[in-house]
Formats: structure tokens, sequence, C-alpha cells
């Protein structure tokens, strides 16, 4: 059996395994239709089933075989802020939206067989911010917070230090070695994150020329949207048109340019702007331009059918890069989880994780993990905490229901010693918090999308969290994850599946 259909049946066990260990939501079985096609029926739990089940994952794993030849395809998966406790928080709410208790679930990608921890700090912060952790990524090099793929020597909003201090990106060196190359995400094309595939700068706010400042502009640097029409990038999808667009048209450049028209004055460059253009497009050759909103994306329950989703664009993009015969490179990311995490949104935060799950539960099946890193990280988490008790298959955002004293679940939510409810889900700092007395909340209100999870101390946006995020990968040298990994080593690994050699 091939590494490629060891890694399917991996997942299809997984899936069922999610349903069996889920009980019976009835007195009678249930079915579950699998996105294998396998069809599993749920039963009572035992411990003759926990048992036969940890066998049989034992059995599995001791089948797995390293690749190790060179990697034709990478491609580095990103949920921007999804740290342990979104995951874990990701997983039970996929699973619930199935119809499953939850905790048992897997999120498609933590099937990959092999993972670690990753190690998030800049050069100078403790808790660090998209720029750098990407940068750091993208560079095989770790930097400042703030910074695009310039080195640590660049002080923040600099220009002038940060001349001479330009490094190359993984996109940058795959396009070197014949590869076609992509960036996919549901932020400003222009944010942080995927500016690090393929623009360089001190400061990660200058996105459009109008956000330059005078000394900016006097050493002669240039803002993140006019680096990507100038970029070799193949394909290029998300938001943030108005980084692209005049002031004149309701955009930000003060250059009173239009970028796209820039973009498409390039010989075989090609630009679309809604879900229809892109569905439509022949994505077998050029270069693909893809600006979907002004700014960020929607939500993924906010968005209309003009706006593509997560799993659309990287189709599209698979589609167009597959057509390379040398390969490709290829980033995708779900940055909106962070942007619902700032807001202490916990739902929308979860449904952008899931989003990201279905995206890859496709991507995973599509790919040949014979020839194609695949690797799926974060790039820092948040403040995000579940705890107090809740009952297994308690809704993962709704108020805590415990157990009895013979281990059965309640009917009716817990009380803390101020005598209110409250969520397994809260912040630690955000637009939540909440001052004494503190107010109670009811189930209905805690399962609405726009509710803010009760948070500690009162910020306008909650913050980032410091600790290790996890990575999963499949596919060749993908075994050299392990242990507990610096996070601008992630780089050398998918430089060496490239090569196949270590390169000083």
């Amino acid at each position: 059996m091939s590494f490629v259909q060891k890694t399917g049946l991996s997942l299809a066990i997984a899936t069922a395994t999610a349903v069996l260990l889920s009980g019976c939501a009835t007195t009678g079985p249930s079915e579950t239709l699998l996105s294998s096609g396998l069809t599993a029926v749920s039963s009572p739990q035992s411990a003759t089933q926990w048992y036969q089940l940890g066998a049989s994952e034992a059995d599995q794993r001791q089948q797995q075989t390293a690749t190790t030849g060179k990697a034709k395809n990478v491609i580095l998966v990103i949920g921007d802020g999804m740290g342990i406790t979104s995951l874990t928080s990701g997983r039970i709410f996929s699973g619930q939206q199935l119809g499953l208790k939850g905790e048992e679930f897997h999120l498609s990608f933590e099937s990959l067989p092999y993972s670690a921890l990753v190690k998030t700090y800049n050069t100078d912060q403790q808790t660090p911010d998209s720029a750098g952790t990407m940068s750091a990524i993208m560079t095989g090099t770790k930097t400042r917070a703030g910074v695009i793929a310039v080195s640590p020597q660049a002080e923040r909003a600099n220009c002038g230090s940060s001349k001479g201090t330009e490094l190359t990106s993984l996109i940058e060196f795959a396009h070197q070695q014949g590869k076609a190359t992509g960036v996919v995400t549901t932020t400003r094309i222009t944010h942080a994150t995927p500016a690090a595939t393929y623009a360089h700068g001190p400061e990660r706010n200058w996105e459009a020329d109008s956000q330059l400042p005078e000394e900016a502009k006097a050493n002669g640097c240039t803002d993140i949207a006019s680096q990507l029409v100038t970029s070799d990038l193949d394909v290029a999808f998300g938001g943030g048109l108005k980084a692209f667009t005049p002031a004149a048209t309701g955009g930000y450049r003060a250059d009173d340019q239009d970028l796209t028209a820039n973009w498409l004055a390039r010989p075989g460059h090609h630009f679309v702007s809604d879900a229809q253009q892109l569905q439509q497009a022949n994505m077998k050759n050029g270069q693909w331009l893809g600006l979907f909103s002004g700014s960020h994306l929607p939500y993924v329950d906010e968005r209309d059918d003009k706006i593509p989703g997560l799993l659309t664009m990287t189709q599209a993009a698979v589609e167009r890069l597959s057509q390379d015969s040398d390969g490709y490179a290829l980033v995708i990311e779900a940055g909106r989880i962070d942007h619902a995490h700032h807001a202490g949104n916990g739902y929308r935060a979860l449904k952008e994780t899931e989003e990201l799950h279905q995206t890859l539960d496709w991507l995973i099946n599509q790919v040949d993990l014979s020839n194609t890193l695949l690797l799926v990280t974060a790039d820092h988490s948040h403040t995000l905490t579940l705890a107090g008790y809740p009952t297994r298959g308690n809704p993962i955002n709704g108020v805590v229901k415990g157990n009895d004293d013979r281990g059965l679940p309640k009917t009716t939510p817990e009380l803390l010693e101020d005598g209110q409810s409250y969520t397994s889900m809260n912040y630690r700092n955000g637009p939540g918090a909440v001052s004494m007395p503190r107010p109670g909340v009811d189930e209905a209100t805690a399962l609405q999308p726009d509710y803010q999870q009760q948070a500690l101390i009162p910020l306008e946006s909650e913050t980032h969290g410091g600790e290790d995020v996890a990575i999963y990968g499949a596919g060749p040298y993908a075994h050299l994850l392990g242990g507990t990994m610096e996070q601008h080593w992630i780089y050398h690994l998918m430089r060496y599946a490239i090569t196949g050699k270590q390169e000083i």
C-alpha cells in the first residue's frame, strides 16, 4: 500500500473512529456518511471498543515509512492565530457540526503522520506578531516583530536601516528553482502573513504608498502592493483591493495608479475580482491576481456568493500551479481565525478553523504526498482558554453543564460562587472583559455568532499568546518534524525537501 493510500485510509479511519466514539444520540444506531465515501455506524461506548481502537492506531503508526525523495511540490498552510486551544476547540466544534459529541473528532490535518511543537518568539518580543513569525518561516531567519522578510538588524519602520538586509523567501527560492509559486489568503493579500512570501520592508503597515512616511520614500522603500505587482508570483488570491487602487476611486493609493492595470499590462497576466470570474477562468497558464474584497474577505458566515471561500481559491491555485512540470510552492493562509480572536469572538474563530479543516480535507486527498511536502501550522497563538469541567459533548461555545456525583450529565448550567453561569471558552484579555459583579450568560446568548466570550483584562483588541504552536506534516522529509522546534527551522525543512541536501 502506498503512502498516499495509507494516509487516505488513516483519515477515513480517524473519521470513522470519531463517529464510533461519539456514542448514540438516540436509542437506535445512526449512520454518518464519511468524506471518503465509507459509512460508519455509531455504537455504544465500551472498554473493549476504546482498547481496540487504540491498538488499531498503534498498528497504523508502526506501518508508517519515511519519504526521502526530493519534493516536487511544497505546500505550507498557515492557520493564523491557530494555537493549541484553537485546535482543540475547532476540533470539537467541527465534530459537533456533524452531529458528533466532538471531542473524539479529528481535524483533517491532525491525521497527518508527523508533528512537533514550534516556538514562536520574535527576536525582540516574547509574545510575537505575524510579520516577524511569518518572516521566520519564510526566510529561515528569526527577526523583529512588525518587519517583512528583512533581518533583525533592520529597525522597525526605518527604511534606511533595512536597505541591504532583505532576505530571500522560500517562495522566491522556489521560483529560482524553476517552480511555479502562489499565495492564497482570506486576509488582504498585502497583510503581514501573505506579504512575507513576496515582499521586503521594515514595516508591515506600509501596504499602500499613502502609508509610506517621508523617510521611507526618500530612502527608496516601496509599498507592499507595488512589490506584489512586480513579483514573480504565478497566483495571488485574497482581499485588499483598496491598496491597489487610487483614492479617487475609493482606494488608498496616493500616486493615482491602478496597480491592477499595471499587473494586466504584463504579458500573460490576468485579473479576477469575484467568485464567478474565478470559477470561469482558464487556469491552465498565465499569472493570476484575484482581489475579491476591498479589505479582508468577510468571515465565512458573512460572505455572499460573489466572494470565493478558501477552498475555492485553493482549488483554483492548485489547478494553475500543477501545470508546471517542475512543480510548485504554495502558501495558504486561513487568516481570519486571528481576526476573530482579536475581536474576542470565539464562534467565528471556530468557523474559520472549520473552513481550513474542510479545505485541507480536499487538499490532502488531491495532492500526491509521495512527491509533495505538506506542512500545516500556525504563526502564533491567542489567549483563548478552554476550562470549567463541562460534560462530554457540551456545546463548545455554549454554557458549561457538568456531571452529577454519579458522572451523569446535568441538564442545568453550572453556577460559580457568584451565582452566575459561564462558558468553557474564554479569553485572558480583550473586548469581552467584564467587571464585578460578573454578568451571567445563558445558552441562547452564548451561541449567538456575535457573542464575545468573557475576558479578564479589558483591551480593545485581544492579544496574541506566547506559547508554542503545533505543526503537522506529510510527504518528503516530513519525518524530520519532532520535539520542540525553533520556528525558522520550518524554512530549512522546506528548502531541504526541495533540494534534497543541506545548504548553508
